[in-house]
């Protein structure tokens, strides 16, 4: 199996899902199209580590809601111990900062601006899900802890939080290089 077959059991570990769901849930820390999960999601389902139930729908195809089976945990705990790949980061705009000497400096700022725009909805909506996830946490009177289903989404918001505030910290620094006159041609 492929990290992205592990990936979708991981998060059908926690509930059971449609294959789009699983694709909008795996999104922020994975990168993944209809086009591979759903043949994953066959194969795991002929393999027995998924089963899915047909769920009827008014004036659409029926949707297939999936659940890992006790096949699947295992799989997952054989799994989880194995070291981790290097992370691949893929990030356009990095690429750019080694020609941004090119650009002109009304092009320089939007992209700064538009980046900081991305970040600050991410962290909002970060913030937003964790606060979330702490409520229903309260609710169930269990505290949140290594062992509950949730420790993991939540120690993953957290990431996202920090790495959005770290995203942001960079474009206004870069920003306020930009606009202190230092650039490229040491003006």
């Amino acid at each position: 199996m492929n990290t992205l077959s592990y990936g979708l059991l991981a998060l059908l570990a926690q509930e059971s899902c449609t294959g789009y769901e699983l694709m909008l849930k795996i999104q922020p820390v994975w990168q993944a199209k209809h086009s591979q999960i759903y043949p994953i999601l066959a194969k795991m389902e002929r393999s027995g580590l998924v089963q899915f139930v047909s769920v009827a729908q008014k004036e659409k195809p029926d949707k297939k809601v999936y659940s890992i089976t006790e096949k699947g945990t295992s799989a997952l705990q054989a799994w989880l111990p194995d070291l981790s790949a290097e992370p691949v980061k893929r990030d356009e705009m990095l690429l750019k900062m080694y020609c941004l000497w090119l650009a002109d400096a009304a092009t320089t700022e939007r992209l700064f601006r538009e980046r900081l725009k991305l970040y600050a909805k991410r962290m909002e909506k970060f913030r937003a899900s964790l606060a979330e996830l702490e409520g229903a946490e309260q609710g169930s009177g269990k505290p949140l802890g290594v062992r509950t289903p949730s420790f993991g989404k939540y120690v993953l918001l957290k990431r996202a939080i920090d790495h959005a505030r770290m995203e942001i910290d960079w474009c206004e620094w870069v920003l306020g290089m930009l606009k202190s006159g230092i650039d490229s041609s040491g003006a």
